[in-house]
């Protein structure tokens, strides 16, 4: 029987959150390889007082991959799935577990695409970590991520076991998911208005913000999430309790001209309310502007 050591792990996207995973990796002892777009020497994590530097190099060509592994950690964002499937092809093979650090909720049909072979496990990502100007990552929180109940989820926990990434298995996986997805829905609303969290505590936001959940709400429910009505305000509460300039990354993505993933994070909403027949006057608004906020110039 294999145990957390003897697993080979990829980190697909050194980005925040693929730093964040090999930081916690590499803190005890546990190889990894890093793949991306740019050549780098190392990572750096900078969490609280703690500087965490993770060695590289970082591969760059999946051509060069000459070994197939047992986990990999998919941290790309949705926009660059496609690109990465280059990579997914060189580290998988049928029994590879491919854990989605992605936003959204539809993380298994959109990587299946590029990895029909692999075996799929949707992630969570609870942590804020933020790209800083100097290329190192500032993470503001535990890093924790949950997962749904499957044994390929498993090889994901044992292959985090014993670092400072936590890992939950829950078998309401869905709802789980969704929660998140609300959480991302508002805050597109930050990248409309190119402002942090600190918004929220304004009234005329946090009233938009609170409808706007509230919608999202009934699409989440008739997907099938079990969701509490009070979901929403504590979604924006815990907005407004947050430090006054934290970000998201669709308002990093906004700011640094890249595109949105408003089609994962908002979209979602407007597409499966269609399906169900929701009304939803907020999304028909929200959705178009962000679109065109990816778009870039008129």
């Amino acid at each position: 029987m294999s145990t957390a050591t003897d697993i080979s792990i990829a980190i697909v996207g050194p980005g925040a959150i693929g730093t964040t995973i090999a930081a916690a990796l590499h803190q005890i002892g546990r190889p990894h390889l890093l793949c991306g777009r740019t050549p780098r020497d190392q990572l750096t994590l900078q969490d609280g007082e703690r500087r965490v530097v993770v060695p590289g190099p970082v591969q760059t060509d999946p051509d060069q991959i000459d070994r197939k592994t047992d986990l990999v950690f998919l941290a790309v964002k949705a926009t660059q799935t496609e690109t990465a499937a280059g990579w997914l092809a060189a580290l998988c093979r049928p029994d590879t577990v491919v854990c989605v650090l992605q936003n959204g909720v539809e993380q298994l049909e959109r990587v299946a695409l590029h990895a029909p072979r692999a075996r799929i496990v949707p992630a969570v990502v609870w942590f804020p970590a933020q790209a800083q100007a100097d290329g190192s990552v500032r993470l503001r929180g535990d890093a924790r991520l949950s997962l749904p109940d499957t044994p390929a989820s498993r090889v994901v926990a044992d292959g985090l076991l014993g670092t400072q990434c936590s890992v939950d298995i829950t078998a309401d996986f869905l709802s789980v998911a969704w929660r998140k997805l609300l959480q991302n829905a508002a805050a597109g609303l930050m990248a409309l208005t190119h402002r942090r969290a600190g918004m929220f505590v304004r009234p005329d936001i946090a009233k938009l913000s609170l409808a706007y959940l509230r919608e999202c709400l009934a699409v989440a429910r008739a997907e099938g999430a079990n969701l509490d009505d009070d979901v929403p305000q504590e979604i924006l509460a815990r907005f407004q309790a947050s430090s006054s300039d934290l970000s998201t990354s669709i308002l990093t993505d906004r700011e640094a001209g890249r595109p949105l993933e408003w089609d994962i994070r908002n979209g979602v909403v407007s597409r499966r309310a269609r399906v169900h027949g929701i009304p939803t006057p907020i999304s028909d608004v929200v959705v178009p502007l962000l679109a065109a906020a990816s778009d870039g110039p008129g």
